[in-house]
């Protein structure tokens, strides 16, 4: 009998407002690696597919006035995107030099580690999660 398997996020879909805000957080402050880059004119947006580590992809979708997220923080849907990160504190010092504000770091009552919260230019809460 088949098992369904579900090994890994293959991607994440994130809608932004803002086409050139968004690929300079993205890609130029998290320093996200891009593998395709397209304006679709039939759609009238942008698609930007970035690379993760793992292999995991962050796809970024660029359409005209996007509806804003319902509530903060907790919507229904999508709550946060968590990066794992191997020195949290560098990460977080390197974040803050470049005007993106994070949470004070605090330990996840769970497993021990070292986490914060940060947001991109649409205020998606985006984790760090050591």
């Amino acid at each position: 009998m088949y098992q369904p398997s579900f090994n890994t996020i293959h991607h994440v879909a994130i809608i932004v407002s803002d086409y050139q805000k968004a690929r300079e957080f993205y890609v130029d402050i998290l320093k996200l690696p891009i593998i395709r880059e397209h304006y679709r004119e039939e759609r009238d947006d942008y698609k930007l597919d970035l690379q993760l580590a793992n292999g995991a992809e962050l796809e970024i979708f660029a359409v005209k006035n996007p509806p804003k997220r319902p509530s903060y923080p907790e919507a229904s849907g999508l709550r946060h995107l968590a990066f794992k990160t191997d020195a949290i504190e560098d990460t977080v010092a390197y974040l803050e030099s470049h005007g993106v504000a994070c949470e004070p770091l605090r330990t996840d009552d769970f497993t021990g580690e070292k986490m914060t919260f940060f947001f991109d230019p649409d205020g998606l809460p985006l984790e760090l999660h050591e």
